[in-house]
């Protein structure tokens, strides 16, 4: 059986850890470089580094800093940010990424995540969603949680892991940063529709809310970022705590 994964998120702006509450209003919280380190001596199983205004800015993402992060830390390491091609994937791997995650690239042109896979693996692509819920219908954000496309959250879902994404990261918008715990009951609708790795992200607030989402046997991983970036929640005692709770996992 495959242990859950604890896995910190480092969204980066302007070559620094920012957080937010429903993605707005980030504030500063760290080096990127240093906050990475902490996390690897400190027992995460993988970390994610999101340049979360790549997208939005229309730029590519912010390498010197990648190759930073990536040469301090032995676990694999996510990256998205600005990921529009075959070329830009070809980059981030370059510069020390493990897996790449594609968000409002593959809604732009889903055919990256296709092309993608066929080249580097379905294990290699890992397709972000920044969902929220609009009229009672889960839908899809793009560009850092700023625009509506109007998509079915869940078909996207399906759609992506028929194209090959081997992961697919659930970021619920409606709890980022709330701390309320993760949305289980959209990670329900999801767990119920696909088979590939579903990593859940927003609203992890206290360690009791990731014992709660590992009892749902279709996640294998939490994601966060505000509770570990401020040491709310450490790691080492989360694990140790999922462990004596019967939660199969690393130590």
């Amino acid at each position: 059986m495959i242990g859950k994964r604890i896995i910190p998120c480092l969204d980066v702006k302007n070559g620094r850890v920012v957080k937010g509450v429903n993605f707005k209003d980030v504030q500063d919280m760290a080096d990127p470089v240093e906050m990475a380190q902490y996390y690897y001596e400190t027992g995460a199983d993988e970390l994610v580094f999101y340049d979360i205004t790549a997208s939005f800015e229309g730029r590519k993402l912010f390498t010197d800093v990648l190759r930073a992060v990536a040469s301090v830390i032995f676990i694999p390491l996510t990256v998205g940010g600005g990921i529009n091609s075959l070329e830009d994937f070809d980059t981030v791997l370059k510069c020390g990424a493990d897996k790449v995650s594609v968000n409002s690239g593959a809604i732009k042109d889903p055919s990256l995540i296709h092309a993608a896979a066929k080249r580097y693996g379905s294990q290699c692509v890992v397709l972000s969603m920044d969902v929220k819920r609009v009229n009672g219908q889960f839908r899809v954000f793009a560009n850092g949680g700023r625009i509506d496309t109007g998509m079915d959250a869940l078909e996207w879902a399906k759609k992506g892991e028929a194209l090959g994404a081997g992961e697919i990261v659930l970021n619920s918008i409606d709890t980022d940063g709330v701390r309320g715990g993760f949305d289980l009951p959209m990670l329900r609708k999801f767990g119920e529709i696909v088979e590939v790795p579903l990593i859940a992200s927003g609203g992890a607030g206290k360690k009791e809310d990731f014992l709660e989402l590992f009892q749902y046997d279709r996640i294998d991983a939490g994601l966060a970022a505000g509770v570990f970036h401020t040491k709310k929640i450490d790691i080492g005692e989360l694990k140790k705590y999922l462990s004596e709770n019967g939660v199969n996992i690393r130590i």
